[in-house]
């Protein structure tokens, strides 16, 4: 959701990294372009103006680095206050004192609430809890059979009750969740608007009742400045602990982002990066300031691979690949593991040094990833096993069978030949065990 003010801060840092010494004169110049990039990008006035006064402070008390050129100082200080401006207390979550934890989620209509609580309840899972999602929104059609939906594909029970006040439908789950040794509540509430007093008050009985650890405000990233107003809102009936931010995924300028924490006060917990269940992720500051001023995100691209590859697997593969063995087979499980980890486009926006123009030019269709996976899939095991034997009548029967032009067949089988020349140089340049790919494919 960072491209745009990514965009304008590429411009601006490019210019900076050029500067022989650090003046009052660029210090005013890049400091009204920062601005301008904030407030073009829907960030808070106020937020913006308080951001470039402390890096003005800073840029003019910085003291030179003799072996670090003066503009890559300046792109330090913006980091370094970027940061900071969107950091707020601990990020982490509550659990102390009674068991059952409570995890209130609050927030305006179509923020994705109900998503959200289940991603949540993911996210618990995979650390070791044990959750009970409860169905406290009896006034959207269908929200309850959304969550059981979303419940069962998670393999984790529901709580709801017919013809009951939330309120009291919350405190009943609490009780059962006790009863059956569920460690953690996440109550899941209708979305409404901070005008609704009726509402309001609704919401201010659940936290009254419910006693949570945790209540937190969700709020649509793609809704800018509307966002923090409601938090501010919010926030104003209930002791908010922090915001998850949804729809981070979605192309929106990224103002919500980078002024919630600062004008509520309250940290971003999570973020929301997807529509699928494992689309959740805990909100890095230091992350989120790396891909807007265009440095990458190599942690995060690094623990993505880690979810999807396992070391026995990453052995085997290493083995294949110095003894020569490395098939069509081998081929699309290691696709099939690149579209676990996300999009294209996604992963390559993590890359430090990618060029922006460049990543909007690369042909970064995840289709083409599934059209690949397809013209594979229709081989038989020893056409993967041995593709030279992948004569014209076999391609056209694969291309019927994929449904891809012929082509794309061709294509394919070029580029994998290519490849396994490539694999064959490196096993013999690598010792066994000890391949490195960077060094091997001429990366420093």
């Amino acid at each position: 959701m960072f491209d745009q003010l990514s965009d304008r801060f590429d411009s601006v840092l490019r210019n900076l990294r050029g500067l022989g010494k650090i003046t009052d004169a660029n210090i005013h110049q890049t400091t009204r372009e920062v601005r301008r990039v904030l407030l073009e990008a829907d960030v808070n006035f106020k937020v913006a103006r308080n951001f470039v006064k402390r890096v003005q402070e800073k840029a003019q008390g910085t003291k030179v680095i003799k072996s670090v050129k003066p503009g890559e100082q300046f792109v330090k200080i913006i980091r370094d206050e970027m940061i900071q401006l969107m950091s707020a207390e601990s990020a982490q979550l509550d659990f102390s004192g009674k068991s059952p934890a409570v995890i209130l989620l609050a927030g305006l209509q179509g923020s994705g609430k109900t998503t959200t609580a289940a991603k949540l309840a993911r996210y618990l899972t995979t650390s070791g809890k044990s959750p009970l999602l409860v169905a406290a929104d009896i006034y959207r059609p269908a929200a309850i059979r959304q969550l059981q939906v979303l419940g069962e594909q998670l393999s984790l029970p529901v709580f709801q009750q017919d013809k009951v006040q939330p309120p009291q439908i919350c405190k009943a789950a609490i009780d059962q969740a006790r009863r059956d040794g569920r460690d953690v509540v996440i109550l899941d509430t209708a979305g409404r608007l901070h005008v609704d007093v009726e509402m309001m008050d609704e919401i201010s009985a659940i936290a009254t009742v419910s006693n949570p650890n945790e209540i937190l405000f969700v709020a649509d990233s793609m809704t800018g400045q509307d966002a923090v107003n409601s938090a501010v809102a919010f926030s104003e009936r209930l002791e908010l602990t922090g915001t998850i931010l949804t729809k981070l995924d979605g192309d929106a300028r990224g103002g919500a982002a980078v002024s919630i924490a600062e004008i509520t006060g309250k940290p971003i917990k999570f973020v929301g990066i997807s529509e699928k269940l494992d689309g959740l992720e805990v909100f890095d500051a230091s992350r989120i300031a790396d891909r807007i001023l265009g440095l990458g995100d190599v942690i995060s691209l690094v623990e993505k691979a880690q979810q999807v590859v396992d070391e026995k697997s990453a052995a085997r593969l290493q083995k294949k690949i110095f003894d020569n063995k490395f098939d069509l087979e081998d081929f699309r499980d290691q696709l099939r593991q690149l579209r676990k980890m996300g999009s294209m486009s996604q992963l390559f926006s993590m890359i430090p040094g990618v060029n922006r123009k460049l990543l909007k030019n690369l042909p970064a269709d995840d289709r083409q990833l599934i059209w690949t996976e397809a013209i594979i899939d229709s081989m038989t095991i020893k056409e993967r096993a041995n593709p030279r034997i992948i004569d014209g009548r076999r391609r056209q029967r694969i291309a019927r069978g994929s449904g891809r032009p012929v082509q794309e067949i061709n294509q394919l089988l070029k580029q994998f030949a290519q490849m396994q020349k490539m694999m064959k140089r490196l096993g013999k340049n690598a010792i066994p065990g000890q391949l490195d790919l960077g060094k091997n494919f001429g990366i420093k």
